[in-house]
Formats: C-alpha cells, sequence, structure tokens
C-alpha cells in the first residue's frame, strides 16, 4: 500500500493525540502472540489485525465446532471442522493483509512454551483452562514478557495485565490454580455470546495502550458483570 493509503487506514487512530505517527509505527512494529482462537481470541485478533499489529501470532490446536459460532466470531459456518488458526488467518488476510499472520497450531506445553513465547514483544493469554494459564504465566516471568490476561463465564468476566514494567503477576493474586479439575466451565455452565466480545476487546485495548506507551493500570483485576451491568477493579 502506498503511504497515503497507509495513513488513510489508520487516520482515526493516528488523530489520536496521545497515538499519533509514532503510536501507530509502534503498532506496526509490534509482535504480538494470541494464545487461543476461541472466544476471547476472536475479539482479540480481529481488533488487533484491524490496528495494524505488525506481527500477530495465533496458537491454537482445536478445530472449528457448530457451538463456537455464537461467540467466536472470527468463524464462521464454512470454518466447522477447519483448524481455528487456518480460520483465524483467513479471517486476518482478508481484513488486513498488511498483518504478518504467524499460525501456530500446537497446544502450549511445558516443552515448547518457552520457545513460543520468545518470538513475541507481548503475550494475550485467550485459553479457557487453568493448567494452561498458569504456565504461560510462568513462562512471561521467566521471559520478562508482560502478559494480557482475560477469563469468562456465563455473565462474568476478569481482566489484568501481568508482569508488566515490574508490576505483580498472576500468582501474586492467586497463588495456586483450583485443585479441583472438574470447575464448572463455558462447556458446562455456557457463555453469553457478546461477553468475550466485551472482555476480548478490553484485552484488545490494554495490549495497545501497552505497545503505545499509554497510561496503564497494573496490579489490578477487574472484575466485569455483565448480568447486573458492574464492573469493579480488586488492587493486588
Amino acid at each position: 500500500m502506498k503511504n497515503e493509503d497507509v495513513f488513510a487506514r489508520y487516520s482515526r487512530q493516528i488523530f489520536i493525540e496521545e497515538i499519533g505517527l509514532e503510536g501507530q509505527r509502534k503498532i506496526r512494529n509490534a509482535k504480538v502472540l494470541v494464545i487461543g482462537a476461541g472466544g476471547l481470541g476472536s475479539p482479540v485478533i480481529q481488533y488487533l489485525a484491524a490496528a495494524g499489529i505488525g506481527k500477530l501470532g495465533v496458537s491454537d490446536f482445536d478445530e472449528v465446532e457448530l457451538h463456537n459460532l455464537n461467540r467466536q466470531t472470527i468463524h464462521n459456518e464454512n470454518s466447522v471442522g477447519v483448524s481455528k488458526v487456518k480460520s483465524a488467518e483467513e479471517f486476518v488476510k482478508k481484513l488486513n493483509h498488511q498483518v504478518r499472520f504467524i499460525g501456530i497450531e500446537q497446544k502450549i506445553n511445558e516443552a515448547n512454551a518457552k520457545e513460543i513465547v520468545s518470538g513475541f514483544d507481548i503475550i494475550i493469554d485467550g485459553s479457557d483452562n487453568f493448567k494452561t494459564r498458569y504456565l504461560v504465566n510462568d513462562v512471561c516471568v521467566r521471559l520478562k514478557k508482560p502478559l494480557v490476561y482475560g477469563s469468562i463465564l456465563g455473565f462474568s468476566g476478569q481482566v489484568a495485565i501481568f508482569n508488566c514494567k515490574g508490576s505483580k503477576n498472576l500468582r501474586d493474586i492467586f497463588p495456586e490454580p483450583p485443585f479441583d479439575e472438574n470447575l464448572p466451565d463455558c462447556d458446562s455452565l455456557g457463555v453469553l455470546g457478546a461477553l468475550p466480545g466485551i472482555v476480548g476487546s478490553m484485552m484488545a485495548n490494554l495490549t495497545l495502550k501497552i505497545i503505545t506507551d499509554l497510561p496503564l493500570q497494573l496490579n489490578q483485576l477487574t472484575l466485569i458483570d455483565t448480568l447486573e451491568w458492574r464492573f469493579q477493579t480488586v488492587d493486588f
């Protein structure tokens, strides 16, 4: 694309005084990894690609299923049976061909987590299980990578930034994962489709704030209750 076309595409971001051309350059040069291309990953991928992230990695090992489509909005009916990574790549290419998409069709585990995470500046955890969340957190701590965290269930969600500019991490607020592996999750209790859109958009917003050096509320967990429409923060 010509320079004038690039400016036109991102002009509404560039016009923001706190971002400007320098901020857009930072977005273009950023390397972000999204773990999970599901409910939370969908809006994160969508808005980061739209913003012009230079290198966007997506890690997922699952395939699109019909029941995903009420909330995982980067996928569609034609994606059913296709790997979520490939479906996400197709979405990003159609939205913004300038974004360098890095597909990682692997389950993050102790053997590969360090290698995968090390290639990116910021990690976004949109996973759906405690084992992955704590593994990703611990690797980010060791590698000094900022981690944008989110979780959802039913009508409720949580968002936080961990391990950023010397801030605390997941274990500082929740030292150990729950012992009960049979705790309720979205598969058993469900999730209203718009909720991950709200929480994932907040995660994307926080990521862009980190990239562009905007003020951050660190050591703070945001609790979202969309049933009673209450938002509160907990310092830790």
